[in-house]
């Protein structure tokens, strides 16, 4: 894009971009300045008296007009303009000359009378500049109409009336794009990858002298929030090359050919900077398959990928020019876009693992004030399928949330709480709960711990809560230990015993049940439906897949597909997803009318404390006795000493028998 382009110009001052007056300040002072001519123009001119016809006759009678000017008027023949100075006496009864003005009839004697005293003289009109100013003038302003609302908006590219067919891509010059390979953490894979890239816009020749073709379009697929888009700025950083971006919604207009339009002025602009890259986000908006859903025909987008197509790999193609997408939905994408020749490389920009996230915190943390007790490497840990974005949200949350309790840094309590608040949503204390939904949602979240804890295969405990959280009235929270890669049998069928494990303890302790599980009972569903369906964990259906994973059906896709079972097979999927729930079911209930004095200890704590960690919960369970939870954000310090651990309630005493499987009773508290 050239300078005169940018609406915007800058220039560099002591370091500095400062950003220049725009035109349109210039037109306002031009504008704003013609009144102010006219008033001072009118304030300068020298006052005259307005005398009638028989008051001039009279002046002149009396000889008191010292000087006279007769203008005749070239648009009347009949009234004619009389200016001069006439003597007249002041408050002193000093003779003064004041300026006159009469507007009149001259008639053939009053025009004999006037020329014949030698104080009037003529001032003959120059009619042929009047002419030619009222003949010029309207073609000056035609002339700047066309110039204003045409030609000076069809060099305007992207601004004008006239440009929608240019190119909206943004150039990101060399000095101000300053992202590099640093900036980027957790994509370590990918970043070795796109490096070719980088050595190939530095020394062309080293490929080319041995026959290799560096790829012509580089596609990254990942989630939302991976740092696909950092990843190629920190591309053309590293490259010092011009980089072009631009996204996929920018090519689609109102008009008819203006995407396609769009795509190749893009190029066009691409060739006159090469080497260069090019970098189009979301390019699942132009580049979705041809003739499905339910559009159909030769439509705008189609016209706009067709374009596309042609560019990167047509009969007209230019080397130097590197096309980075990003994408979250491959899988709607264009058969011919994916070729190679056109995307050759697919790069896969996946969530990070452990270090990746550390590494990631690492990298954000230089932005913000941390203390020194701060371990990022615990909260990498407890941030498994955290996005890049996510852990950056993460940090912010912390700082706002340090800054908000008036803090000089940001500690572990700020981090721990900013954590659940970005994974769980923020705590709702000011919400009105009636003392009976406090109750049924302390059995429902105690349910869930309990059975949580009891099982071998269930994700860790990491804290329940019946403050409401986000849209939950309450909450119980599970963090694996690790990064999750697959999933075993056993661990989803455990999954899905703590996720009945709710309504159950509702069941048991009111003989009620509530609305409260909805969200646990569509969980569990679609966890069993998947088992039987696409996973081959029914030993009666065996390994099979029954149907495709049609979640997604406007995208590109075929509205309707056929089922490719029979429907006795439909009766069996729900039969076989009915049997694993129904007994999940009965296997969690079992296990908590078994240790019923827990799980009523466990809702009397969370009454009385709101929330508690999963130590504390594993430590009632497995003991029966409860160590209150150190102080939150809001709260005074917690007692020491004896006073450290609560009462138990008659009903569970410290001497219970143990839990199988769970160890042995605690030690009593000095």
């Amino acid at each position: 894009m050239s300078e005169e382009n940018k609406p915007n110009k800058v220039e560099k001052k002591n370091g500095e971009f400062k950003a220049q007056p725009r035109t349109y300040l210039l037109w306002i002072l031009i504008v704003g300045s013609i009144p102010v001519m006219f008033v001072l123009r009118k304030n300068t001119e020298e006052k005259y008296t307005n005398l009638a016809r028989h008051q001039l006759v009279e002046m002149i009678d009396a000889k008191r007009i010292v000087t006279g000017t007769i203008h005749y008027n070239p648009q009347s023949s009949i009234l004619q303009e009389i200016t001069g100075k006439y003597l007249t006496n002041d408050a002193t009864g000093a003779e003064v000359k004041m300026a006159f003005r009469t507007k009149t009839r001259l008639n053939e004697d009053l025009e004999k009378r006037l020329l014949d005293s030698p104080v009037f003289s003529t001032a003959e009109p120059n009619t042929f500049l009047m002419s030619l100013f009222f003949t010029v003038l309207p073609i000056l302003i035609v002339a700047f109409l066309v110039y204003f609302f045409f030609i000076r908006q069809i060099k305007m590219a992207g601004k004008g009336a006239m440009s929608f067919g240019k190119s909206k891509a943004r150039m990101l010059s060399k000095d101000k794009n300053r992202t590099t390979f640093k900036d980027v953490a957790g994509v370590e894979e990918a970043k070795d990858e796109v490096y070719e890239l980088v050595e190939f816009l530095k020394d062309p020749k080293k490929f080319q002298k041995l026959g290799g073709r560096i790829p012509k379009g580089i596609l990254m697929i990942g989630a939302p929030g991976t740092g696909k888009t950092l990843l190629a700025k920190a591309i053309a950083g590293e490259a010092d090359a011009s980089f072009f971006s631009i996204s996929g919604s920018d090519f689609v207009e109102m008009f008819v050919g203006v995407g396609a339009s769009r795509v190749r002025d893009m190029f066009e602009q691409a060739r006159k900077a090469t080497p260069c890259l090019i970098f189009i986000d979301e390019i699942d908006a132009v580049g979705r398959s041809r003739g499905h859903g339910l559009g159909g025909g030769n439509d705008e987008r189609e016209q706009t990928l067709n374009a596309l197509l042609v560019e990167m790999d047509g009969f007209d193609t230019t080397e130097g020019i590197i096309i980075i997408a990003a994408t979250n939905r491959p899988d709607v994408l264009d058969p011919a876009l994916l070729r190679p020749g056109r995307f050759d490389r697919q790069i896969t920009v996946n969530l990070p693992d452990v270090r990746g996230r550390e590494a990631i915190l690492k990298v954000h943390a230089k932005n913000v004030k941390l203390d020194t007790s701060v371990n990022l490497d615990v909260i990498a840990r407890g941030t498994p399928g955290f996005s890049g974005a996510e852990l950056a949200n993460l940090l912010n949350e912390a700082a706002l949330l340090a800054a908000r309790t008036g803090k000089k840094s940001i500690g572990m309590v700020e981090l721990e709480e900013a954590r659940d608040k970005v994974r769980w949503g923020r705590e709702r204390r000011s919400l009105a709960m009636t003392d009976e939904e406090k109750k049924f949602t302390a059995w429902h979240e105690a349910g869930h711990a309990l059975v949580s804890v009891l099982l071998e295969h269930s994700f860790p405990l990491h804290k329940v809560t019946i403050i409401p959280r986000g849209q939950a009235l309450g909450v119980t929270m599970y963090l694996p230990k690790q990064d999750i890669l697959s999933r075993r049998k056993k661990e989803m069928l455990d999954t899905i015993a703590v996720t009945m494990a709710g309504r159950i303890a509702e069941e048991i302790i009111s003989g009620d049940i509530s609305t409260g599980a909805t969200g646990d009972i569509q969980q569990a569903t679609q966890t069993a439906r998947s088992m039987v369906c696409h996973w081959g964990m029914s030993d009666k259906l065996g390994m099979i897949q029954y149907g495709e994973n049609n979640e997604y059906v406007f995208l590109g896709r075929e509205m309707t597909r056929g089922k490719d079972y029979s429907e006795k097979i439909a009766q069996d999927i729900d039969a076989e997803i009915k049997k694993i729930i129904d007994e999940q079911y009965q296997r969690s209930k079992n296990l908590i009318e078994t240790h019923r004095n827990r799980l009523e200890l466990l809702a009397h704590t969370l009454l009385e404390h709101e929330t508690l960690d999963g130590s504390q919960v594993a430590e009632i369970v497995k003991f029966g006795t409860f160590t209150p939870p150190p102080p939150t954000l809001n709260e005074p310090e917690p007692p020491t000493g004896a006073q450290a651990v609560t009462a138990i309630p008659e009903v569970i005493k410290p001497s219970s028998p143990e839990i199988p499987g769970l160890g042995t009773p605690a030690p009593a508290a000095a």
